[in-house]
């Protein structure tokens, strides 16, 4: 969990179990799929041997600079001059590498701005204050569509600069003739409407009103008739952002000439993750200012001469020639990382937030796309803000200083498919979700200025101007012309031979593992699976591997990109695999599903009680299912032919609807009534009448519900009590009609209104008077009908209870306070709650 990784008591206890586990001779751990590195990072804190590859050359550097450097340079002292004399004591642990990247990233940014400071000048404020630009301000134009107007549009998305209650700033367009100038305001008044109106690139000329389409902007675009338009300027106050409006001096600053040998490969045209191509901007190179691309280029070049630099004070130090060249290639990675990070912020892809603060940039990748931005914000790299070398330098130093490597690492530049597994590996990875993410595509980014700085360093990781595509393991149908039958053949195939190969490397002692935390989703016309997860489950299958356990755990950040809005899941569900027994036998489809429904109500109550989030259960129930799939050689269905991994699903996804209906059986008489009612109507009135027969159904009656204060019923209407109209002054021990519902309703609403505390302390209280565990089955019960109905708000409050419920229920036997971990703020499915 998130609030455990520097907890090195706790890390010290799991190296131990792991010994114990192994006599002491674990295995070294193998991610073919490395990625981030974040798997193969936990491996080596936990004290075992990392082995990383991936195909991605972007991929293995961040692997090299997060596990194979800091292994290799942990424990010596920085090289730089009189560094190594500014603290008393051994540099431990890679603090030493860490101080040498704040050194060089400080040195780095004092000779870029000797160069290039001056096409950054400072502003002189209405007091006579001189003081740093933060951002420059900018749109994009085009002309008018109307010919007898012709005027310049600004393709603007909003006049606001910053929405600060106590400064409210904005841009006051000012029209004369077909001239337009910019003045900043200071008010509460507020704004004109933006000229953008609706979707897509429509925006109206300021002068004649006209409306262009977004067709006659791409066509302007790919003409090259697009410029840009400085709007104001963000600089920097006491505490405050102060805007001001354009100037000669600013404009001029502004005028560089584009460097000639900037990376001008092509983008992809894959309109899915690039929305800039359609616009003309065809080129990595097109999404960065000339001032920006003559800024990264300074830095990128500054890394090759740092790197020599540090080759000369590491043998200056001390160090062997050959250490020192090592060395220096070291301190080089960490260095081009900065030019990576400030990247991100340097380009014309970077919006202005007008909410946050006084106003501040927001990075290009604020998800996993590079879409079309019209007004955009162009930072300074030497303000001290976003985009600045010297908090990069920090951040990747931060880093490292916490960074304890347990044991040594190796990262390799390979194809998973083609893998030899090493003698004593054994497997854990996060493989690629599909289509969810263009990883090459995207990287390219990246790649074009990491190539630029390391080309030298390492020659053969950089050898290709862009990032591999053909062998990476993703289903884009456009990478095969828009099939998407190949596309996922692609995918499949190559997933098989991954996972075969590693198969046959496994001795079977050790479970091969697989994380995803990528949601089941039902979007094909069976209402099943997604194709992602059945592809991939059947291609573990296909690989000869067993499912033998499975898993949630709390691995996602819910403010991590890839969350954003997207199919993401609060918790990655681990499959633990092993290759299938040779003498499997075959069973028929009424074998299976009777097998499937012996051991799910089991199962399901074992992920209940282990805390998985109700948001996760359905894909959690994945594992106990495919595990009575997996491990036979063949499901046969009635006609002779073989079960396919969608329909075992979809029997797995029934299986499941069964059990959680099921659980009613533990319920309380009121709470039958609750849930059948809830079921059809929420919390929406509908006639007493219904009420009456539902009630007599399942043996209570509407009187004892209202008077159990649940139920409210008036002018022969009749409703559910909603959880934010229960009194607060309730004791369960007191309570003459308590029902599982009203703890379930009363919990929820106190852990969501009044926080943890005051749920756990409701929860020992009615742990005396009804079954916490017919409540927690109720919880997750509720958000599943939720989910199928799309009432996203109430699903919110179930999932939150059941996610937390562990906590509270330890709190609750204690008496002890705690903080519960966050739920999923939000789901994919479409909000239906009137």
């Amino acid at each position: 969990m998130w609030e455990n990784t520097t907890d090195e008591t706790l890390l010290r206890r799991a190296r131990r179990e792991i010994a114990a586990c192994f006599d002491g001779k674990p295995p070294a751990i193998l991610d073919p799929f490395a990625g981030g590195g974040s798997i193969p990072l936990e491996a080596q804190r936990l004290g075992l041997e990392a082995k990383a590859t991936d195909l991605n050359p972007v991929a293995v550097l961040i692997n090299k600079a997060l596990i194979e450097l800091p292994a290799r340079w942990s424990g010596e002292s920085p090289v730089f001059p009189h560094a190594a004399g500014s603290r008393l004591g051994s540099w431990p642990r890679v603090s030493g590498l860490a101080e040498d990247v704040r050194r060089y990233g400080e040195l780095m940014r004092s000779e870029a701005e000797s160069r290039i400071g001056h096409l950054y000048p400072k502003v002189t404020l209405r007091d006579g204050t001189i003081t740093n630009v933060i951002a420059w301000i900018w749109a994009r134009t085009v002309r008018c569509p109307n010919p007898a107007c012709a005027a310049e549009i600004p393709l603007t998305s909003t006049w606001w600069l910053s929405k600060n209650k106590a400064r409210p700033t904005w841009i006051q367009p000012i029209v004369t003739g077909k001239q337009i100038k910019f003045e900043i305001k200071v008010d509460k008044v507020g704004p004109p409407d933006p000229p953008k109106v609706g979707r897509g690139a429509r925006f109206n000329c300021l002068v004649c009103k006209d409306t262009t389409t977004d067709a006659y902007v791409k066509e302007e675009a790919v003409a090259g008739r697009m410029g840009t338009r400085l709007l104001a300027i963000a600089a920097e106050g006491k505490r405050q952002r102060i805007y001001l409006e354009p100037s000669e001096i600013q404009l001029s600053a502004a005028e560089v000439t584009r460097p000639e040998d900037v990376p001008d490969s092509l983008m992809p045209t894959n309109p899915r993750w690039f929305s800039p191509p359609a616009f003309g901007l065809l080129n990595f190179s097109d999404l960065f200012t000339d001032r920006q691309l003559t800024a990264l280029a300074t830095f990128s070049d500054l890394v090759r001469e740092l790197r020599e630099v540090v080759v000369s004070d590491a043998k200056a130090a001390g160090r062997a020639p050959a250490e020192a060249e090592s060395y220096g290639d070291a301190v080089a990675t960490y260095l081009a990382f900065l030019v990576s990070a400030v990247s991100d912020d340097l380009t014309s892809l970077v919006g202005w937030r007008t909410s946050h603060g006084s106003g501040a940039t927001r990075g290009t990748f604020a998800r996993q796309a590079l879409p079309m931005l019209w007004d955009f914000a162009e930072a300074n790299p030497f303000a001290g803000a976003a985009g600045d070398l010297r908090s990069a330098a920090k951040a990747i130093a931060d880093v490292l200083d916490k960074l304890n490597p347990g044991a040594g690492a190796s990262v390799n530049q390979q194809d998973a498919s083609t893998l030899v597994m090493p003698p004593a590996t054994a497997v854990a990875t996060d493989p690629p979700y599909y289509d969810n993410i263009g990883y090459a595509d995207l990287s390219d980014f990246f790649y074009v200025w990491l190539r630029r700085s390391l080309g030298s360093v390492y020659p053969e990781i950089t050898g290709t101007m862009l990032t591999p595509k053909a062998e990476e393991l993703i289903a884009t149908p456009h990478r095969f012309g828009g099939n998407k039958a190949k596309a996922e053949s692609h995918f499949e195939k190559g997933f098989i031979r991954t996972f075969t190969q590693i198969r046959k490397g496994q001795d079977g002692d050790t479970p091969i593992t697989v994380f995803y935390a990528f949601k089941q989703a039902e979007d094909d016309e069976d209402g099943t699976a997604s194709t992602g997860w059945e592809t991939m489950l059947n291609g573990l299958i296909e690989a000869g591997l067993t499912v033998t356990a499975t898993w949630p755990m709390r691995t996602e950040r819910s403010a991590r990109s890839v969350g954003i809005g997207t199919n993401a899941l609060a918790s990655s569900v681990v499959l633990a695999c092993r290759p299938r027994s040779m003498d499997s036998g075959m069973t028929t489809r009424r074998g299976f599903i009777g097998e499937l429904k012996a051991k799910l109500p089991q199962a399901l109550r074992e992920l209940q009680q282990g805390s998985v989030a109700p948001v996760d259960l359905a894909q959690a129930a994945i594992g106990p299912g495919m595990s009575v799939f997996s491990r036979y050689s063949k499901v046969v269905e009635p006609d002779g032919s073989r079960m396919t991994v969608r329909a075992a699903l979809a029997e797995i996804n029934r299986a499941l609807d069964e059990v959680l209906s099921e659980q009613e059986g533990d319920f309380d008489e009121d709470t039958r009534f609750c849930v059948k009612w809830f079921s059809q109507f929420l919390w929406n009135e509908t006639d007493s009448g219904t009420a009456d027969t539902l009630s007599r159904a399942v043996n209570t009656s509407v009187d004892g519900l209202i008077r159990g204060g649940v139920f409210r019923q008036r002018a022969g209407r009749a409703r559910l009590v909603e959880p934010d109209e229960l009194s607060d002054d309730w004791d369960p021990a007191t309570d003459a009609r308590i029902s599982v519902w009203e703890v379930v309703l009363r919990l929820a609403g106190a852990l969501n209104s009044q926080g943890a505390e005051e749920a756990a302390r409701l929860m020992a209280a009615a742990g005396q008077r009804v079954d916490l565990d017919a409540a927690k089955e109720l919880a997750y019960l509720l958000f599943s009908l939720c989910e199928k109905r799309g009432w996203t708000q109430t699903a919110l409050l179930f999932n939150g209870l059941g996610t937390s419920w562990s906590d509270l229920s330890a709190a609750a036997r204690t008496g002890g306070s705690l903080t519960p971990p966050p739920a999923q703020g939000e789901f994919d499915f479409s909000n239906g709650e009137e």
